[in-house]
């Protein structure tokens, strides 16, 4: 009898389009032309959904879900993730908010709807930010519900009280104490499904020492010694990042950021390359609680 082959990479791949535009291509180094940037939005998910990319993860800020919403192949493929907007706007603006995400992309429902911020949860008012997600699930407009958190936030504290259905944090190959930690394990073990964010480290595998954020500085000796063993085993870093997060058991999807179809194709290309032999340990920053330093007054990405 034949074994079942394996599922393809890109079925674990979650996209969260870039819109920005130090990110996305210009024309003539002006604003680029509202038509322009919904035929590149087109060209994106198609070419997503024919490599069998199955999730989009979406935030509530600038013209991304219009976008998304006016581009959207047919019949769309994706299942869809929602943030939350921060709960200082209000719980009314929350639900409001969410059911606003789903109208602008043109959607009767979403996948997953996250609360942005495992600190909201924690407060005072977290139980009944929680409540209000809960009752947009039972109407039926989110399947599943969930929070993003990174290691800081206590993410299995907030699993056990919230009991969600996602939850979503930070893991890479420099920052890999979700795993060494037994949170990613543990996480799957409540019946949570782990999804991955910053698997590029927020671009730090591909930025020079004299490049880092002050708050890196202290790191630059640690990155750049992870940078040469990768160089020695001629392992490309977006390789190695994606097969990481990829080969991780625990994990049901690996969000990877995206401005463009070729980029979505450098990334597609990178996920299929076959998983380097690495001494995976060997690669991770002495304190990688460093990389998250500068989140704590921002929404977890």
């Amino acid at each position: 009898m034949k074994s079942a082959a394996s599922p393809s990479p890109a079925a674990k791949l979650a996209l969260a389009v870039v819109t920005e535009p130090e990110r996305t291509q210009s024309f003539g180094g002006g604003a680029i032309p509202a038509g322009a940037r919904e035929e590149a939005m087109r060209a994106l998910l198609q070419t997503a959904a024919d490599a069998g990319v199955g999730r989009i993860a979406t935030r509530p800020a600038g013209d991304g879900e219009r976008l998304l919403g006016q581009a959207w192949p047919f019949p769309s493929p994706f299942a869809v993730s929602v943030r939350t907007v921060c709960l200082s706007e209000g719980l009314d603006r929350v639900e409001a908010r969410a059911r606003r995400s789903l109208e602008r992309m043109g959607l009767p429902r979403g996948d997953v709807l996250l609360c942005s911020a495992a600190g909201d949860l924690a407060g005072a008012e977290g139980r009944a930010l929680w409540d209000r997600m809960l009752a947009l699930k039972d109407r039926g407009l989110f399947r599943r519900i969930g929070f993003l958190a990174t290691m800081e936030d206590g993410p299995m504290l907030l699993a056990r009280r919230f009991q969600p259905d996602v939850v979503q944090m930070p893991c890479n190959i420099l920052d890999q104490r979700p795993v060494t930690e037994g949170t990613l394990s543990e996480l799957a073990g409540l019946g949570v499904d782990v999804h991955l964010s910053s698997v590029f480290a927020r671009g730090l595998l591909f930025t020079n020492r004299e490049n880092l954020p002050d708050h890196l500085a202290d790191q630059g000796v640690a990155l750049s010694r992870t940078r040469r063993r990768l160089a020695e085993a001629r392992i490309d870093p977006m390789q190695a990042a994606l097969a990481f997060c990829l080969g991780l058991p625990p994990v049901a999807a690996v969000v990877a950021s995206v401005a463009s179809a070729a980029e979505l194709r450098a990334v597609l290309a990178a996920a299929h390359a076959p998983r380097p032999d690495l001494d995976w340990e060997a690669l991770a920053l002495g304190e990688p609680a460093a990389l998250s330093a500068p989140r704590r007054q921002q929404v977890a990405a």
